[in-house]
């Protein structure tokens, strides 16, 4: 039960990444283009969906003809589905969902079937790309791949882009990266070197930014989740420079209290020159509850909401004004 689940009033069993037909893109490997769909390895436990099932939602009305196709050829099945959402307007925008309902029983999964589909729509981009790697470029192809990923459970090559005229994959009118933002334009012209000292003037009550989401060994979500991965292992200190240390008074492996305009977190004290002189770090995904029990320091808590990017929204992890005191 983690975090969200707890303040959840429904928990919906999905099914885990051994249970599941899934997709995984290797994106370097330009310009061959590898993918494999992973197949299930275990069989589940109770009754657990794969998340596009649950998904699915509230869909338009499926005819029953359109689930008895999918019992038959997959190309007539294709043929029959273009017609109903031809007919049916409202499910064009849910064309995966219905896959998954009417083709998604018949393979025992609904990602496979959302495969299938992209397959059979794939843009001429891609089945310009995939006749590279030496597939049928006739209206079989979708099937083709679908088959012969199926059949190569360790993945395979499915593509090979034309390094020769990358210039041409854009899809923009005029053939060239655009970097202009109307949305962006009157803040960025606003940003000057005069404003730009004067926002970054340093917080005499919070002297120290603190960068938030220093990524280690221990990231990893179920290394976070259960402590006793990291048992007797410092994964979640707080890094300070030897300068600031010494200003303040602070020793190697005290517990200390870092405050911002948010809220404050206790945590373990790291003097190292990995920190610039006024210059604090913390890893990110760390004070979760295991058991009742918080191990770690959630950053997140250190960060305002309001003190946040004007378009996005998204608070600025990784400028925080802080300071670090003694937590005795």
């Amino acid at each position: 039960m983690t975090e969200t689940a707890a303040l959840s009033h429904y928990v919906l069993p999905a099914k885990s990444a051994y249970e599941k037909w899934d997709g995984t893109f290797f994106t370097w490997t330009y310009p061959g283009i590898y993918f494999q769909m992973r197949r299930p390895v275990i069989e589940p436990e109770g009754e657990p969906l794969e998340e596009s099932e649950i998904m699915a939602g509230l869909i338009p009305e499926i005819p029953d003809s359109l689930f008895e196709a999918a019992q038959g050829d997959r190309m007539a099945f294709g043929m029959a589905l273009m017609q109903y959402a031809q007919s049916e307007p409202t499910a064009a925008k849910v064309l995966p969902f219905v896959l998954g309902k009417t083709l998604g029983p018949v393979l025992g999964s609904y990602n496979l079937a959302a495969l299938w589909g992209l397959l059979q729509t794939a843009p001429k981009a891609f089945r310009a790309s995939a006749a590279r790697a030496g597939f049928d470029p006739g209206l079989g192809m979708g099937e083709q791949l679908f088959r012969a990923l199926l059949d190569t459970p360790q993945g395979m090559w499915i593509g090979k882009s034309d390094a020769d005229n990358l210039f041409g994959e854009l899809r923009t009118e005029d053939k060239k990266i655009n970097l202009f933002i109307p949305e962006l334009a009157d803040w960025v012209q606003s940003i000057t070197p005069a404003s730009e000292e004067e926002d970054l003037k340093p917080d005499p009550e919070y002297p120290l930014i603190l960068t938030a989401g220093r990524r280690t060994d221990y990231n990893a979500n179920t290394v976070m989740r259960n402590p006793e991965w990291t048992k007797g292992k410092r994964v979640c200190t707080v890094l300070i420079n030897p300068a600031d240390a010494d200003a303040l008074s602070l020793t190697e492996g005290e517990t200390v209290r870092v405050i911002s305009e948010a809220g404050e977190e206790q945590v373990e004290l790291e003097v190292t020159d990995a920190a610039r002189p006024g210059h604090v770090v913390i890893p990110h995904g760390f004070g979760l509850d295991y058991g009742g029990e918080v191990y770690g320091a959630n950053v997140n808590r250190l960060a305002k909401n309001t003190h946040r990017d004007r378009l996005a929204a998204t608070p600025l992890h990784r400028y925080i004004p802080c300071r670090v005191e003694p937590a005795t």
